[in-house]
């Protein structure tokens, strides 16, 4: 059976083969995660390579921080997601635009006030995260440009939201591309040709994502017929009903990533503990965590988005098999994945290091997480699956208490018991597994709910 398109190119979600639709939704949201993720590696390698130890440094004590603010602003993308997305399987038109044009006005402000709160406290942030004295101006420079690029990632963000939404993944893929090689140019160009450090980096990276932002607003202001988005449509305001729906599922959603990266200070102050070999090892491994965890997100947004539509479409059946087939693809996914670290962990781990105890330190994190990434589907998809019938806030609380405060708990009573690497990182597969369960019986729960018909409540 054939992938069923609309006359423009978007993949259909309320009808044709789910199986086969929402692979193909997922494979460039799948590129565009590995994409980011490179496109990071390659500012590292750029001012570690061309630039000072010392520079190098100061980018790497912000990555906490740049992760805690753009998750946020992705939590909100995939509100906007979820939301558009129901209203195009309803075929509802009128509240379509008006989902788009509050969730526009939604995003850029959620940038612009990041981006404040970034160049006021900047200094204070990092100095809370215990940035070390000689790196600490470097840091806060780098940080401070950085955040003018908040407000672009909060657009580039709610556009593959409303294009996502529509079955057009390729496009932003394509903007991602075009944005990611300007980048390392510029990386380049600052940084060899004028001489500049962090300062240079930072400046590439907001430059690139203005670029991104500006390739999906040009789009979306000529082309497609559902999901057109002008500014002279802003004179009709914001829909209230539609900014409270908005914000109910992005805030949750946002949090949830910003709390994520607050939960990882404390697995990396476990690691600390150890000496100076080990943590150089299970920072060469967690790379594996960044390229198999994208992979995977790839089919959770779809299948929020699917389970949007087809809830919107009032085909409750699509709605329950959306969720089946992202939980089997992304578990599927995790554990090819994780079965390719096992077979080639010492390959992977030679990328990032050469001394052979430090590529063994790694290992003993790789073991234990190669066989634990594919459980985390479960957890993740089933939020995914909430926020596509248009819950968040408990699945939120859920995710948090499991997946966050059990973590804490965990390494101050088991790990600090046994203090090995193994009792560290089995926290991750425990954590998972309790947070699923829950997830689940919260979703099954709201879904029971919906009605016989699977219906949007408005």
């Amino acid at each position: 059976m054939a992938v069923s398109k609309s006359a423009h190119g978007e993949i259909r979600m309320t009808d044709g083969s789910l199986w086969k639709n929402m692979l193909f939704l997922s494979v460039p949201l799948m590129l565009s995660q590995l994409l980011q993720v490179l496109f990071n590696m390659a500012d590292v390698a750029v001012v570690g390579k061309f630039s000072s130890a010392e520079a190098l440094g100061a980018v790497g004590s912000t990555t906490i921080l740049v992760t805690l603010f753009t998750g946020f602003l992705i939590g909100m993308g995939s509100a906007v997601n979820v939301r558009v997305a129901q209203h195009l399987g309803a075929r509802d038109k009128e509240r379509t635009a008006a989902s788009i044009r509050t969730s526009f006005v939604l995003c850029l402000a959620t940038g612009c006030i990041i981006t404040v709160l970034c160049l006021i406290s900047a200094r204070f942030m990092l100095e809370l995260l215990g940035t070390k004295d000689d790196l600490i101006e470097g840091a806060v420079l780098y940080f401070r440009i950085y955040a003018l690029g908040m407000p672009a990632l909060g657009i580039f963000n709610f556009g593959n939201g409303v294009l996502s939404a529509n079955g057009d993944t390729k496009r932003p893929l394509t903007y991602l591309m075009i944005a990611g090689i300007l980048n390392v140019i510029f990386n380049l160009f600052f940084v060899i040709v004028c001489g500049m450090a962090e300062d240079g980096v930072a400046l590439a990276s907001i430059i690139s994502q203005y670029v991104s932002a500006g390739l999906i607003l040009i789009h979306m202001s000529r082309h497609g017929e559902d999901c057109t988005f002008r500014f002279r449509e802003l004179k009709d305001g914001l829909d209230k009903f539609e900014e409270k729906r908005i914000l109910g599922l992005g805030i949750p959603a946002g949090l949830q990533n910003a709390i994520f990266a607050v939960a990882n200070l404390f697995i990396q102050s476990a690691v600390n503990s150890f000496d100076s070999v080990m943590v150089e090892g299970n920072a060469a491994a967690a790379n594996a965590d960044a390229v198999i965890y994208n992979i995977m997100a790839a089919f959770y947004t779809a299948c929020s988005t699917f389970m949007g539509q087809n809830l919107g479409a009032a085909k409750r059946d699509r709605v329950l098999k959306s969720y089946f087939i992202g939980i089997t693809y992304s578990f599927t996914a995790g554990a090819v994945l994780g079965g390719a670290l096992f077979l080639f962990g010492k390959e992977f781990l030679s990328l990032f290091a050469n001394d052979r105890a430090v590529i063994a330190a790694g290992l003993q994190r790789t073991r234990i997480m190669c066989f634990s990434y594919a459980f985390s589907a479960f957890m993740d998809c089933t939020i995914a699956a909430c926020r596509g019938i248009g819950k968040s806030l408990a699945p939120t609380v859920i995710v948090i208490m499991g997946s966050c405060v059990f973590r804490v708990v965990w390494i101050y009573t088991v790990f600090a018991y046994f203090h090995t690497i193994p009792s560290l990182y089995l926290l991750y597969i425990f954590s998972w597994i309790i947070t699923a369960a829950a997830e689940i019986i919260c979703f099954a729960v709201s879904y029971k709910k919906l009605g016989p018909a699977g219906t949007l409540s408005y």
